[in-house]
């Protein structure tokens, strides 16, 4: 069994494995030019360069701070707004259509009136990813309110469980499905921050890296940029998927 166990553990490592395979003989077969798509041990090489002499660590580290600004200001925006539209269906359904709205809208396509408003720097940044982080949270935890297991509430009603509790029984139950809004909150956080640190006047971060170094036509420093990026995104995912099984132990029973 723990053999098994083992073997199932190393399954993610194949398609690692695999894709680098990949990679290696479109570079080896010129199938893509190598200047374009440097070798993986080049690339593997450019990361580690970053990471000793600081400079990829520190943008890494920059733009960890700004997805977590925003996405703590789209927590605390989105998780008491998703509880109150979701307390009643009629101000949700007439709600409805501008969260949705706003929530297909690209939140780079909004990147020119926050400009207006905020001007270039830091804040910019985090505003438009709290901006579209807030309303994937909204979203979430009002359908995880509206959509609480009836059982339970009624339960809970004939215990004679006061409001309180009550209330405290809706919010553990819309849990996982807050849970999904704050994953896909981060990921939105975090694509919006990268995309804003190439275009927004920043000087630092990891998008402002892999288009600095595009333009230099440093491509082993590019990938670099990017596979940090895709490390981030992965790791933050990640971290949320733990604090969920921690907490919402009880999801689907």
């Amino acid at each position: 069994m723990s053999t098994r166990l083992n073997r199932d553990s190393l399954l993610p490592f194949i398609g690692v494995a695999g894709l680098i395979v990949i990679w290696q003989l479109l570079v080896t077969g010129r199938i893509i030019d190598p200047v374009l798509l440097p070798p993986p041990l080049t690339t593997a090489q450019a990361i580690y360069d970053g990471v000793a002499n600081g400079k990829l660590g520190i943008d890494f580290w920059i733009t960890i701070q700004r997805t977590a600004a925003a996405v703590a200001l789209a927590s605390l925006i989105g998780i008491p707004v998703g509880l109150i539209l979701g307390a009643s269906e009629k101000l949700y359904r007439s709600c409805e259509f501008i969260v949705d709205f706003f929530r297909s809208t690209p939140s780079t396509a909004i990147f020119p009136l926050f400009l207006l408003l905020f001007g270039v720097d830091d804040r910019t940044k985090i505003y438009v990813a709290t901006f579209a982080a807030s309303l994937a949270i909204i979203f979430n935890v009002a359908y995880g309110v509206m959509n609480a297991r009836k059982t339970r509430l009624q339960a809970a009603r004939l215990m004679g469980a006061s409001k309180l509790h009550i209330l405290l029984v809706v919010l553990l139950e819309s849990f996982p499905q807050t849970f999904i809004g704050l994953r896909t909150g981060v990921s939105l956080s975090l694509i919006v921050v990268i995309v804003a640190e190439m275009f927004i006047g920043a000087k630092d971060g990891l998008g402002d890296r892999i288009f600095e170094t595009q333009q230099m036509f440093d491509m082993p420093g590019m990938y670099a940029a990017i596979f940090a990026s895709g490390a981030l995104g992965y790791g933050l995912n990640l971290v949320f998927r733990l604090i969920e099984r921690r907490i919402v132990h009880w999801s689907g029973k």
